[in-house]
């Protein structure tokens, strides 16, 4: 059925519109199969009294509000940029999941308390056949969920879409938790759902908090994945003719919406149009590869004048022999009287920046004593 979906979608929708279309398919589709979780556990739920029952239905209602708001901001998120947005709207989509992270923390903390009362003044539940039947096709209908949401995350390479199937596989085994459970005390007579339902109410608060912390990363800014910055890597590494790339920062604006820059390393003897030619090959490559919007600063480098060679050489082995982790980049002869150059400092380095900067003033007295050093600490970049 899914495949078919998105095979009308194909031949329908144009490519802009595709990520917005799966989208809002995705929301539409998990709208109603949790609005059926829902009512079926509810109902359930308050004809045998158990409160994990009833915390698994507020589990499928929080996921019914989830898609909704899955479904609000696929459309918001897919409004074009304007003079108040320039980047456009595809971080709605983080904030529309923040809210649903929100929502799901908000219940557990509810059954969290509803499930401890419950242990407290333990009750018999009032269990049946049809119970179990509604619970069981409930766990096959959360399967095709799973299964649902995790085929469109992978057509349009949806984090948010990702994570909600992830979510749904969860939610299989809460319910075949809740299963379990209510087969013990049909059988055995013991009170235990008190106890079911204030460990789903943990696993639920749980998966809320990290639901939050996920989304306000995201909002805040992120670093990119390993994956994300070897694709990089191995797109620069493809262009020869370029001597070297440093200092690169990406910005994540939402899906499909990346800027990034970097510092690009060349011959200071190229011709200026040659330069501009090169690295405009670079960001075309960038976009259509990736689908990164970025931009190139030049860094011309004096490969050709031995006097500058010479020095870079010496700093760089300096640097080396104080720790293989440090490189120096963008260095450069000011007026014949200053060297400049940043320093990429590693994470968790145990050196201090002013500890590096006494180390690096007493070589260059004993080695280039005519010249004063300016050294630019680098401890945010990607490469």
């Amino acid at each position: 059925m899914v495949d078919f979906l998105i095979k009308k979608i194909t031949d329908k929708y144009p490519t802009t519109a595709f990520r917005t279309i799966i989208g809002q398919l995705a929301g539409v589709l998990g709208l109603g199969t949790n609005l059926i979780l829902f009512i079926g556990k509810i109902l359930v739920g308050g004809l045998t009294g158990s409160v994990s029952i009833m915390a698994d239905a507020m589990n499928s209602l929080s996921d019914m509000i989830s898609s909704f708001l899955t479904l609000v901001g696929f459309k918001i998120a897919a409004k074009p940029a304007d003079k108040n947005h320039p980047y456009g709207h595809k971080r709605f989509e983080y904030i529309s999941g923040l809210a649903v992270a929100l929502i799901v923390t908000a219940v557990g903390a509810e059954f969290l308390k509803t499930s401890f009362k419950k242990i407290l003044t333990p009750q018999a539940l009032h269990l049946s056949k049809t119970m179990f039947f509604i619970l069981i096709l409930s766990v096959l209908l959360k399967v095709w969920q799973g299964k649902m949401y995790r085929t469109l995350a992978q057509k349009i390479d949806s984090a948010t879409l990702e994570a909600t199937s992830k979510d749904s596989i969860n939610d299989v085994f809460t319910t075949v938790l809740v299963i379990v459970s209510a087969a013990i005390e049909y059988i055995t007579n013991w009170h235990i759902d008190g106890y079911v339902g204030f460990f789903l109410a943990i696993y639920i608060l749980i998966s809320g908090i990290k639901m939050v912390k996920d989304f306000i990363d995201e909002l805040l800014g992120s670093r990119p994945t390993e994956k994300e910055i070897k694709q990089m890597e191995d797109h620069l590494d493809q262009f020869q003719t370029i001597l070297g790339y440093h200092d690169l920062l990406v910005h994540d604006y939402g899906p499909e919406k990346k800027f990034a820059s970097v510092h690009i390393e060349v011959d200071a003897n190229w011709d200026l149009m040659y330069a501009h030619r090169i690295i405009d090959e670079i960001e075309e490559n960038f976009y259509d590869e990736l689908g990164v919007n970025l931009v190139c600063h030049l860094d011309p480098v004096m490969i050709h004048d031995e006097h500058y060679l010479q020095l870079s050489t010496a700093f760089d082995e300096f640097v080396n022999k104080l720790d293989p982790q440090l490189k120096i980049h963008d260095f450069r002869i000011k007026d014949d009287q200053t060297l400049q150059f940043d320093l990429v400092i590693p994470e968790n380095f145990k050196m201090t920046d002013q500890e590096i900067t006494n180390q690096l003033e007493q070589f260059a007295q004993r080695s280039v004593p005519a010249f004063h050093l300016e050294v630019t600490f680098d401890h945010h970049y990607l490469l």
